[in-house]
């Protein structure tokens, strides 16, 4: 059996800073560094596209890992390891498949709702 991926690996520590920038026992100019890593890590716009192969993942391959690198040098270590402890719980927990189709089942809804009333006030 082999390690845990890289993407799982990167995931797992986005995160740790995100736990570790909610937690009050943070620095400041930490939080500020953990909010830009935690931003980039989500952020569907990177520096190179995903599309682009190879070259779309590497970007996330390097800039989030030197960002928690930066960000856990501003910490503790125990507070940062007690957050990645929590984080690599977090990561093990199973999808909700059921949540997953109840939150897509409202925004069906919702669509159905606001297409309803769109398509009703262009015939009045």
């Amino acid at each position: 059996m082999t390690g845990p991926s890289l993407a799982h690996r990167i995931r797992t520590e986005a995160h740790a800073v995100w736990f570790a920038v909610r937690d009050p026992r943070t620095p400041l100019l930490a939080k500020l560094v953990g909010l830009l890593v935690t931003a980039y890590a989500l952020s569907p716009i990177d520096l190179i596209p995903d599309f682009i192969p190879v070259l779309g993942l590497v970007d996330d391959a390097i800039l989030i890992p030197l960002g928690v690198w930066l960000f856990e040098r501003l910490i503790p270590p125990a507070l940062f390891a007690e957050h990645r402890a929590r984080a690599e719980i977090e990561t093990q927990r199973p999808v909700s498949w059921a949540g997953v189709l109840i939150v897509l089942a409202i925004w069906a809804l919702i669509a159905w709702i606001i297409w309803g009333a769109i398509a009703t006030s262009e015939y009045n």
